[in-house]
């Protein structure tokens, strides 16, 4: 993989992002009007962009994005990202072919939209869309990599008016407000992002929401790629564990390849959801080598990472391992649990939750998966977030789960209590959000690269 660029220090970054904060509120107000118009004043960049596969869902988004990096970059084609949000540094979200955008590029993008926008109203994250989309437009690329930033019909993102290809990660109940209460009114939502004759490869689905997708691809005539459907016309796909590697098919196509990297059971399915999305990029010549040597060398840290250096490690007790993950909806949840308890199979050790969420997010039904692995909940605030959880509520939440749980005053003050409440090689996950993760890499010394 290609290094990071050189930058320099964030503090000019991080003037220009509370400039823009300050002008543009961080509501969520989902609308194309707005950044459509900003873009016609920008000369339209998001018409001069590579390829793009376009990424929707609710959780896995940026798995599997990462995977098809990986395999990209490893087969000699250059990459282009867009993700958000970020865990340490806001340039994390837009990758360009040498690297994450340098700062003086960011800078410059920014001040380019704003001198475009005038004063205009527009969201924080519709002007953030526009100045990747410039940037974009600027670098000499093979393809990008464009994830959703919230919903699909009328994110930012969706100004994309003929991708090469789009995914539909698993959906679940997320952002309710928002996007509805039900997982057919959130799949036709995250359906949005389809487009007339473009293939849409599906990650698993619930019913509901597989009917709602499959319903809008077949009113735009797209064809579609999903889990299980391996041999079809419509040329499917299927990932499966074995002792120590991967099985996958996508169509008529498959091969032996190592496990990614990734740890957890549902990174076996992102990474099928990746691979599917690869066999039916036309264009793209990633080969069987190219595969094994990437899935072996994605990184997408904030995500089941285990935490190795950093002052948080001389809290805990001899022996103990420490993870991290962004996880915040009760299918992330639900997908930690399944984790833990295959670790718990191999190498039985207590589980220690150091839970920080949101106040949009329902604690109690992402920490319900842990209540049959015995795990103890300390609850923290999110540092810095004003909207989040107080420590007591998510011990609330977690009692009201049947977990036993107790309140900290933040994730250090946690894995000391830990550190004298339970001796020798426990287990502990630092979890519920995604800002709560930053932090703790921060405090770690972690630059996501």
């Amino acid at each position: 993989m290609t290094p990071d660029r050189d930058v320099p220090s964030v503090t000019g970054v991080e003037r220009a992002l509370d400039r823009v904060k300050l002008a543009h509120p961080r509501a969520i107000d989902l609308s194309l009007g707005r950044v459509r118009a900003l873009l016609a004043k920008l000369g339209n960049p998001q018409r001069r962009l590579p390829p793009v596969v376009h990424v929707a869902g609710t959780n896995g988004k940026g798995s599997t994005i990462a995977v098809m990096r990986a395999v990209l970059e490893e087969a000699g084609h250059r990459v282009q990202v867009f993700t958000s949000p970020h865990l340490v540094r806001f340039n994390e979200r837009i990758r360009l072919v040498d690297g994450l955008i340098g700062d003086e590029d960011l800078i410059a993008a920014f001040d380019e939209c704003e001198r475009a926008n005038s004063g205009a109203d527009i969201t924080f994250f519709e002007f953030i869309t526009a100045a990747a989309f410039l940037a974009f437009s600027r670098d000499e690329a093979d393809i990008l990599l464009l994830e959703v930033g919230l919903g699909g019909r009328l994110d930012s993102t969706n100004v994309i008016e003929r991708p090469a290809l789009t995914a539909i990660t698993p959906v679940s109940i997320d952002h309710a407000a928002f996007l509805g209460d039900t997982l057919a009114a959130i799949a036709a939502e995250k359906a949005g992002i389809i487009k007339p004759g473009v293939p849409v490869v599906l990650g698993p689905q619930p019913d509901e929401a597989l009917h709602a997708i499959c319903a809008r691809a077949a009113d735009l005539g797209a064809p579609v790629i999903r889990q299980g459907q391996t041999g079809n016309e419509g040329g499917g796909w299927s990932a499966t564990a074995t002792a120590s590697a991967m099985t996958v098919r996508v169509g008529d196509w498959h091969a032996e390849v190592p496990a990614p990297v990734l740890v957890g059971r549902h990174q076996i399915d992102n990474a099928g959801v990746a691979l599917a999305c690869l066999r039916h990029l036309k264009g793209f010549d990633v080969g069987d080598a190219a595969i094994a040597v990437g899935l072996a060398a994605v990184a997408w840290p904030g995500r089941l990472q285990r935490l190795s250096r950093g002052s948080l490690l001389d809290r805990l007790p001899a022996g103990a391992e420490l993870w991290l993950d962004s996880g915040h909806n009760p299918a992330a949840g639900a997908a930690l649990a399944a984790t833990f308890a295959d670790l718990s199979d191999t190498d039985a050790r207590p589980l220690s939750l150091v839970a920080g969420m949101m106040r949009t997010k329902d604690a109690a039904q992402f920490l319900a998966p842990f209540a049959p692995l015995g795990a103890r909940v300390y609850g923290v605030p999110v540092p810095g977030e004003e909207t989040s959880h107080s420590a007591d509520a998510i011990v609330a939440a977690a009692e009201a789960a049947s977990l036993r749980a107790r309140a900290c005053a933040s994730v250090a003050d946690a894995l000391e209590t830990i550190n004298g409440e339970q001796r020798g090689a426990t287990r502990i996950l630092i979890c519920g959000s995604l800002y709560l993760a930053g932090s703790v890499l921060r405090d770690c010394g972690e630059q996501p690269a």
